[in-house]
């Protein structure tokens, strides 16, 4: 489609305007791990729950509102189910031992100038391209 540039645009622009007011109406970063964990940590005493239950929502229901009004992106996996599995995983470990998500850091924590946030989006950029390189080129997995 000869628009797609558009559709990113607009993304970057909603998420952008998102994570602002989160910021300034609440104080909060919008770092999706940390707020997914804040609130399922919360759930057992059902307190402070709602606000991250409507966040989390919200993301859900954006790319469901995408889908039902301009279709269903066309998404190809060609990586196996484990390959899929230990990289979910690493991506959690990361993201504990980073404290953050490429969300929190990437987004809110570059536009803050944070310099973590800046030390950690490089690592993760590097970090990424390295493991595509030697799972692509040095080990053949795909």
């Amino acid at each position: 489609m000869t628009q797609d540039w558009l559709y990113g645009l607009l993304g970057g622009l909603l998420i952008g305007i998102a994570s602002a007011i989160l910021l300034l109406g609440n104080g909060r970063i919008a770092g999706i791990s940390g707020i997914l964990g804040g609130t399922l940590a919360r759930i057992p005493q059902m307190r402070g729950v709602a606000e991250g239950l409507l966040f989390l929502i919200g993301l859900i229901g954006g790319a469901f509102l995408y889908a039902v009004t301009l279709g269903p992106p066309e998404i190809s996996v060609t990586t196996s189910a484990p390959v899929l599995l230990v990289g979910g995983l690493l991506v959690g470990l990361g993201t504990r031992l980073g404290g953050g998500c490429t969300s929190g850091h990437g987004v809110c924590g570059l536009s803050r100038l944070a310099p973590r946030s800046l030390i950690a989006t490089g690592l993760f950029m590097a970090t990424a391209a390295a493991v595509v390189f030697a799972l692509r080129h040095l080990i053949g997995v795909n």
